[in-house]
């Protein structure tokens, strides 16, 4: 048990260790997050926004700034996470790979990129919800930190999966950015008319986004809505880690009936023993019968 352990905690430490190697995403941490949520409160109008509320069926008229805050909230943790996790999965997917064929157990690398990922998601929910009660308060902040803290294990595991699967960085960046971008914004009833189309309901954070926004203006609890965004997060959970076994798989050829260590055949043998006997014959005593 002790040896599991130190193997778990020294994955888990190098994994943390490289995520704050990554001054870019230390950066969209620290300023992204409420320089965007900020802009969002700033410079949308606050005219009311009238939609019913599917999480709830509530017909709910809020501010306009503050609903298109929780969505950019949304966009940003998704985004930050996503791009944590592709960076690191991308950059240190070779050393995994050398570790796993070393012998490391492939087991504890995975539980250390899913606690860096907790801990990742954890901070970024929690900070993305200190920076809008700043300047309102949320009905439910704590409610809106857990929807926030499950879009981005989502967006997480999916930065696992890009970053196992594409083979250059632009390529995963603009695949975040899009998906993030499509899936948020379709649901913002301040930017879609068709936000509640039930087309809406298959995008990867439908859930977060119907669970922030009652947390936001509704009293009603909606805990179903988290754990459909949690079945969304363990799909893609399930999609990073046959990405990431079947890159730290050993490509050498394993040992088979096929790669036995070729032997003498018959005939080669009896050849062989011929070429020996003029040789046996040149160097027999006179006196051998």
């Amino acid at each position: 048990m002790r040896a599991h352990l130190d193997l778990f905690t020294t994955a888990t430490r190098y994994d943390l260790i490289e995520h704050a190697r990554n001054r870019f995403a230390m950066l969209l941490v620290v300023f992204f997050i409420p320089t965007w949520v900020g802009l969002v409160y700033l410079t949308i109008p606050d005219k009311a926004a009238r939609f019913q509320l599917a999480s709830t069926g509530e017909r709910l008229a809020p501010a306009g700034n503050e609903l298109t805050q929780i969505t950019g909230a949304l966009n940003a943790v998704t985004l930050v996470t996503g791009f944590m996790m592709f960076a690191a999965t991308f950059t240190g997917g070779r050393f995994d790979r050398r570790l796993a064929m070393a012998g490391y157990p492939r087991t504890h690398l995975v539980l250390a990129k899913a606690a860096s990922l907790l801990l990742a998601s954890a901070l970024l929910a929690a900070y993305a919800t200190a920076a809008m009660c700043i300047a309102w308060t949320p009905k439910q902040p704590y409610l809106l930190a857990a929807a926030l803290f499950c879009a981005a294990l989502t967006y997480g595991a999916v930065g696992v999966v890009f970053g196992s699967l594409l083979r250059r960085e632009v390529e995963g960046m603009f695949a975040l950015v899009m998906t993030s971008v499509i899936d948020v914004a379709l649901q913002n009833p301040m930017v879609s008319s068709g936000a509640d189309n039930p087309l809406t309901r298959l995008l990867p954070t439908y859930g977060s986004v119907q669970a922030a926004t009652a947390a936001g203006f509704s009293s009603t609890s909606v805990p179903a809505y988290l754990a459909l965004q949690l079945l969304w997060f363990a799909a893609a959970a399930l999609l990073a880690l046959l990405a990431f076994h079947h890159r730290t798989r050993n490509a050498l050829p394993r040992p088979g009936r096929h790669h036995r260590p070729v032997s003498a055949e018959p005939r080669d043998a009896a050849s062989l023993e011929a070429q020996r006997a003029p040789a046996a014959g040149q160097h027999s005593s006179p006196g051998s019968p």
